[in-house]
């Protein structure tokens, strides 16, 4: 993974970074991932995500063995005063959204929806790992605190889950912080970026692509590239 020097501050108190591959010659990658500054990629409309997804296929129907997963994480959530992105529940519980990271993944990404995971940096707060590369060089979670909005965080690291979080000092906080970067402000936005480099890294393979015959939206994502 290659990394660049550039960050800015989120409103999570994390550095903010998107960490993803090649778009072909729009935009060059060193290694498997490599970390970009978030501001350097094209800018997404948050108007845009308001749960329904209609950018992905349709929604399909409520997948009862996943409705019951969710809502005992969300009762967990509860107990400790937090609650689940209702673009979360929907994307995975609905049977035409819940794989389509997995599908799309040209990195072989693969979801893995954790129990709550206790947070290092704030004790209120709470990790959910939902999704983790193949050979977990990455992986995605939510970071949900008491009555703040929800972000999106990746890290090389798979966080700790068990019960009685070790104590760490102040410098090795600071140090453990570094691993973690603010990729999205929700996880539509999230998702939404994800799939569409996961699709264009795949169009920018093939010799016989015509950036023309592209959506819209995706030719606009690539033409950030050129100005």
């Amino acid at each position: 993974m290659s990394e660049p020097t550039t960050t800015t501050l989120h409103h999570t108190g994390f550095d903010t970074a998107w960490w993803g591959s090649d778009l072909g010659s729009y935009r060059p990658c060193d290694a498997t991932y490599q970390r970009y500054p978030l501001e350097s990629l094209p800018p997404l409309d948050p108007a845009r995500f308001v749960g329904t997804f209609d950018w992905l296929s349709a929604k399909g129907r409520p997948v009862p063995g996943e409705v019951a997963a969710l809502e005992f994480l969300a009762q967990r959530l509860s107990e400790a005063g937090l609650s689940l992105p209702a673009d979360f529940t929907t994307f995975y519980t609905h049977s035409g959204l819940l794989a389509a990271l997995d599908e799309v993944s040209v990195t072989a990404c693969w979801t893995d929806i954790s129990d709550p995971l206790p947070c290092p940096f704030d004790p209120g707060a709470r990790f959910v790992q939902f999704l983790r590369d193949q050979q977990d060089c990455l992986i995605w979670y939510l970071y949900l605190r008491p009555g703040k909005p929800t972000a999106v965080v990746v890290s090389p690291l798979m966080h700790n889950d068990e019960e009685e979080e070790p104590e760490f000092t102040p410098a090795e906080l600071d140090t453990l912080r570094t691993h973690f970067h603010a990729c999205a402000d929700s996880f539509e936005e999230f998702a939404y970026r994800f799939w569409t480099e996961n699709n264009l890294w795949g169009h920018a393979r093939d010799r016989f692509a015509d950036d023309t015959a592209l959506p819209p939206a995706q030719r606009a994502y690539l033409a950030h590239y050129l100005r």
